[in-house]
C-alpha cells in the first residue's frame, strides 16, 4: 500500500464535497457491477486493446471505464476511471476522476472541470497545465494497489484472501461490536427487547418493509446525485448515507442480541444467564458469517434490511408478548 497523501488544491473558495460525493456513488455503482467495463460512447469514437481505452472524439459523451487505461486524444465530456490511469493528450470539458489510478495531463491537453484522485496522483506535464480557473484537484493517495488489485480480480471484492491483516481486522472488528452491542443493550434495553420481538413475530413484515425501503433509498440517492445540484445532491447523498449506516448499526446490534441469547439458551439452559456472553455469542457469530465468502454479501442485505425494517415498524401497535 502507498503512503498516504491528501491534496486539495482551490483556486477561489468553493466546495470540492459535491464531486467527491458523485465520485464514491459512481464508485459504489462499479462496486456493485464489480467485471463490467464500458465506455459510454459510440463504437466509431473508442479504440480498445487488453489494457487500453482510446478516446478520438466523444465531446458530448461521458467515459466510463472499469480496469484499464483511457486516453483522451481529441476530445472527451467527463471521464472515470477504476483502476486504471487517465491520460489527457486532448480536451475534456468536465470533471476527470480515477479510483485506484492516475490523472496524467499531457502538455497541451486541457481539463475544463475537477480532477479527482483516489488512490494515484495528478500529474501534469505542465508547470501551468490548462484549466478553469476555481476548479478542484483533490488527491487522495492511498490504496492503488488494492483498487487496482480488485480490478484484476473483481473477486477479491466478494471473497477476500485469509491474511494475517485480515484475521486482525475481524478481531478488531468484533471487539468493536461487542463494545457498542452491549453499551447500547444496557443504556436503552427497552428498545432493543422491543425489537426482538417484532422480529420474533413479525419477522416477514420488518425484513419485506426493510429490502423494499432500501431499494427505494438506493434507487433516489442515486438519482439525487445525478439530478440535483451539486450541493443538493451532497447534501441528500450524505443524508441519505448516515441514515443507512444508522439502520445498519440498529439492525445489527438487535440481531447479534437475538441471535446470541438463542444460541445461548440452547447451550446453557439454565436459568441466570449472562447478557454479556449472550452478546458475545452473537457478535462472534455474525462477525464468522461477515467473514464468509460470498456468503457476507448477503448477511450485510439482512442486516441492512433487519434495521431499516426495525426503524419503520418501531411505531406499530401490535400487541408483542414478551419472548
Amino acid at each position: 500500500m502507498n503512503a498516504g497523501l491528501i491534496s486539495v488544491h482551490k483556486d477561489r473558495t468553493s466546495s470540492y464535497l459535491p464531486r467527491i460525493a458523485r465520485g464514491f456513488a459512481v464508485a459504489l455503482l462499479f462496486s456493485i457491477f464489480a467485471g463490467f467495463t464500458s465506455v459510454y460512447s459510440q463504437s466509431s469514437v473508442a479504440k480498445e486493446d487488453v489494457e487500453t481505452i482510446v478516446i478520438d472524439e466523444a465531446s458530448e459523451m461521458n467515459v466510463i471505464s472499469f480496469g484499464k487505461t483511457v486516453i483522451v486524444r481529441q476530445s472527451a465530456k467527463e471521464v472515470f476511471v477504476w483502476g486504471g490511469d487517465a491520460i489527457i493528450e486532448g480536451r475534456v470539458e468536465g470533471d476527470v476522476a480515477t479510483l485506484g489510478g492516475s490523472v496524467i495531463q499531457k502538455e497541451n491537453a486541457y481539463i475544463g472541470g475537477a480532477v479527482i484522485v483516489i488512490g494515484g496522483a495528478y500529474k501534469p506535464e505542465s508547470k501551468t497545465p490548462l484549466r478553469v480557473e476555481g476548479k478542484e484537484t483533490v488527491m487522495f493517495g492511498m490504496f492503488e494497489e488494492e483498487f487496482r488489485g480488485m480490478t484484476q480480480d473483481p473477486s477479491q471484492i466478494l471473497a477476500p484472501s485469509l491474511t494475517p491483516a485480515f484475521l486482525a481486522q475481524r478481531v478488531l472488528s468484533a471487539l468493536f461490536w461487542f463494545v457498542v452491542t452491549f453499551a447500547f443493550a444496557t443504556i436503552a434495553p427497552g428498545a432493543v427487547s422491543r425489537a426482538i420481538m417484532r422480529l420474533q413475530f413479525s419477522s416477514l413484515r420488518v425484513v419485506g418493509f426493510g429490502v423494499a425501503t432500501l431499494i427505494g433509498i438506493t434507487v433516489f440517492l442515486i438519482a439525487s446525485l445525478q439530478l440535483l445540484p451539486d450541493y443538493a445532491g451532497a447534501v441528500v447523498g450524505f443524508m441519505g448515507f448516515a441514515l443507512l449506516m444508522l439502520a445498519y448499526g440498529f439492525g445489527r446490534i438487535v440481531l447479534q442480541v437475538s441471535v446470541g441469547k438463542a444460541i445461548n439458551k440452547r447451550i446453557n439452559s439454565a436459568p441466570g444467564r449472562s447478557e454479556a456472553v449472550s452478546i458475545l455469542i452473537g457478535v462472534l457469530f455474525w462477525t464468522l458469517l461477515l467473514s464468509i465468502p460470498y456468503v457476507w454479501t448477503f448477511a450485510v442485505v439482512a442486516l441492512f434490511s433487519a434495521g431499516v425494517g426495525l426503524i419503520l415498524t418501531a411505531g406499530s401497535k401490535v400487541g408483542w408478548k414478551s419472548a
